[in-house]
């Protein structure tokens, strides 16, 4: 494989991962928070409804969450395609 092929490789794959996980991010902050808080609302966690604790909280841990699975999967693709230090 080429240094071109391979950064084109690494470079595909990195965006896999950016499009999964921006697309879990938006279905939790988008979708939880805003297009099925009413049914979430149904459910009670803690004297909180739900839907708002997602649109108010749950949201935010969601995306912390998926910062550190981005960066593991990242150092993982760096040793796959022999880029890191």
């Amino acid at each position: 494989m080429t240094p071109r092929q391979k950064a084109t490789a690494y470079w595909k794959e990195n965006l896999k991962y950016l499009f999964i996980l921006l697309g879990i991010w938006f279905l939790v902050s988008y979708g939880a928070g805003i297009l099925l808080k009413d049914v979430l609302n149904n459910i009670r966690i803690g004297g909180f409804e739900l839907g708002f604790w997602f649109a108010q909280q749950g949201a935010i841990y969601v995306f912390v969450i998926l910062v550190f699975v981005y960066i593991r999967l990242m150092n993982k693709l760096d040793r796959k395609y022999g880029y890191h230090k």
